[in-house]
C-alpha cells in the first residue's frame, strides 16, 4: 500500500503559503491582482488546492504522501521557507487541538498536574500518530517526538523542512498545557541520523 498524509498537512502547507504572500498594507492591497501573478499563494491554482484539501479533510479522505511533499519541496525553494513552515506547524496545532473535544480540554486545562498532564500527553500521541505519521513518548521529565518520514523533512535547505514539527509540538504544548520548556532538534535526518527527533521539557510532570 502506498504512503499516505492526513489532508490537513498539505492543507496547512498552502494556507500558510496564502497567509505569508498577502498584502500586509493598505497600498499593496490596491495591487491584488498584480501580485497574484508574482506571490505564489496568491494564485488561483493555490486557492483551488486550499478548496480541494478542505473538502478531503471534511470527507476523512487521505492524501497521496507524495503529494503532501511536493508542495513542501515548492516551499522549500521560497527564500522565507522556514518562516512558512513554522506557520504552517501553528496552523496544523491550532486546527487539531479545536478538534479535541471541549470537555476534554477543559479537563486538561483545569485538573491537577498529576491527572491534566497525562491527558494531555494521550493527546499530543493521537495527533502525532494521525497527522505527522510519527511516535511520541515520555522519557523522564521530557517528552520526545520522533518522525522517520515525513513529508517537509528534506523539504528544503538547513533543515527548513524541519521547523513545521517543531513548531507543531511548540505551539501544541503551548495549547495543552500552557506551555514548557525548550523544544530542541536533537537528531535529524537530513544530517544522515536516520530519523528526526525533537525533545521537549516537560518538568512539571512527576
Amino acid at each position: 500500500m502506498s504512503a499516505t498524509v492526513d489532508p490537513l498537512v498539505p492543507l496547512v502547507l498552502l494556507e500558510a503559503v496564502r497567509s505569508v504572500d498577502m498584502p500586509d498594507d493598505d497600498l499593496e492591497a490596491e495591487f491584488v491582482d498584480e501580485l497574484r501573478t508574482k506571490r505564489f499563494g496568491l494564485s488561483d491554482t493555490v486557492l483551488a488546492q486550499i478548496r480541494r484539501y478542505s473538502e478531503a479533510v471534511r470527507r476523512g479522505q487521505r492524501l497521496p504522501f507524495e503529494e503532501a511533499s511536493g508542495i513542501a519541496k515548492l516551499i522549500g525553494r521560497r527564500p522565507d521557507a522556514e518562516a512558512v513552515f513554522r506557520e504552517a506547524g501553528r496552523k496544523l496545532a491550532r486546527e487539531t487541538y479545536a478538534r479535541i473535544s471541549a470537555p476534554t480540554r477543559s479537563l486538561i486545562r483545569s485538573m491537577p498536574t498529576l491527572i491534566s498532564r497525562p491527558m494531555a500527553l494521550r493527546q499530543i500521541r493521537r495527533i502525532g500518530r494521525r497527522s505527522l505519521g510519527g511516535s511520541l513518548r515520555r522519557v523522564g521529565a521530557t517528552v520526545l517526538l520522533e518522525v522517520r518520514d515525513g513529508p517537509t523533512l528534506d523539504a528544503g535547505p538547513r533543515q527548513a523542512g524541519c521547523a513545521f514539527y517543531e513548531s507543531i509540538m511548540r505551539e501544541l504544548m503551548q495549547l495543552l498545557v500552557g506551555g514548557v520548556g525548550a523544544v530542541e532538534h536533537v537528531r535529524c535526518a537530513t544530517r544522515g541520523e536516520g530519523t528526526c527527533e525533537w525533545r521537549a521539557d516537560w518538568r512539571s510532570i512527576r
